[in-house]
């Protein structure tokens, strides 16, 4: 770890800070190791930093405790991820309070960019196992990360079947790494480090607390696209991450379910309130649209829009041959070596897709919605 790593490390062990105290304090000091180094005069000066506070953070200046958590994750396994590193997943770059340290057993990749989060009750019935697993599996097969918290329920069923499809899942935990919470889960946990990566943004052996999850999932909604909410009741966690999910930009998704049951209510309420309803993956593809910034697939592949992952090999060869000098027709039949035309099929494919659009003649370019 770097001495700027090390010291976000420092303020995120200091019992009584959080992710908008440590916001507050490199807003005033500029850096970690800033703070780090301030006297507790000046410390007392940052909003929400008082003496206790700031007793505690100079008292710490000396490593030994974040020696001490470096060396308890090296034994478990665990990399620590500071915000301030290239590795920090992006996603998590512009919520409103950016945990400042990720412990992260697993491993994660650009790809991970293209991830769609599914939550839902504990308590679901066959109906929501059933679409869980069905949603899930296309989304990883299209190529998506899918992001859920662990639980039991459809939680589990969405990890269970992009690990069952070959596909990438991140879980989000409440409590530490070595906390894995329900413990029944120990084995899918295993499973899931070794195709994708458990995240949490507290010390190893945190316990899970109630308040803890309402925290766990910004997390959950922060590293996707967005978020599809399959059964939930009115009052529970999965509404709260769909909340999160609107406050931090990202896309609400729900899957209807029967009338009468009380685990379609949170579903419906979404719904009404201007929810995508999601029946199959295109539903979720088609509403991506357009990402912040392309991303590279597992594959290498570049993709600028969510909508990409629905094309096919040829669909795809005529899309790179387009790139982003606005070639003509003609150049993207010599780029791409396919006949004229299904290049002209191709195209008008595309343009149906709004991928691309006509301009100028016979120039192509890409479209953003």
């Amino acid at each position: 770890m770097d001495a700027e790593a090390r010291a976000l490390l420092q303020l995120h062990l200091t019992n009584g800070i959080g992710p908008r105290l440590v916001q507050n304090l490199l807003g005033r000091f500029g850096s970690a190791q800033a703070a780090t180094a301030a006297d507790a005069t000046d410390l007392r000066q940052v909003d929400g930093i008082g003496d206790e506070l700031a007793r505690a953070i100079v008292s710490d200046s000396d490593g030994a405790v974040v020696d001490a958590e470096c060396e308890r994750c090296g034994r478990a396994g665990v990399e620590i991820v500071a915000w301030s590193s290239a590795a920090y997943p992006v996603g998590l770059q512009d919520i409103p309070d950016p945990p400042p340290i990720l412990y992260v057993k697993g491993r994660l990749i650009e790809a991970d960019q293209l991830a769609v989060g599914i939550v839902g009750t504990r308590h679901a019935s066959h109906y929501g196992l059933r679409q869980t697993e069905r949603l899930s599996t296309s989304l990883s097969l299209a190529g998506l990360t899918i992001v859920s918290g662990l639980a039991r329920g459809i939680d589990a069923a969405a990890h269970r079947a992009a690990l069952a499809a070959g596909g990438r899942t991140l879980a989000v935990l409440a409590g530490g790494l070595s906390e894995i919470y329900p413990p029944q889960h120990q084995e899918l946990a295993a499973q899931i480090c070794q195709s994708g990566a458990l995240i949490s943004e507290v010390s190893l052996a945190t316990k899970p607390r109630r308040g803890c999850f309402p925290r766990r999932n910004r997390l959950i909604s922060g590293l996707s696209l967005g978020a599809v909410i399959m059964e939930a009741s009115e009052r529970s966690g999965a509404m709260i991450t769909a909340r999160m999910a609107m406050e931090q930009g990202r896309e609400v998704f729900a899957v209807p379910g029967p009338i009468d049951s009380p685990n379609s209510r949170g579903c419906h309420r979404l719904l009404r309130d201007g929810a995508k309803l999601v029946e199959c993956v295109d539903d979720v593809l088609e509403e991506l649209g357009p990402l912040v910034m392309p991303t590279v697939t597992e594959q290498g592949e570049t993709v600028r829009d969510g909508r990409e992952l629905q094309l096919n090999s040829q669909e795809q060869t005529v899309l790179r041959a387009i790139a982003d000098d606005s070639p003509s027709v003609n150049e993207i039949i010599q780029r791409s070596g396919l006949p004229v035309q299904r290049v002209l099929a191709t195209l008008s494919v595309l343009e149906t897709r709004h991928l691309v659009q006509r301009i100028g003649g016979d120039r192509v370019s890409r479209s953003w919605r």
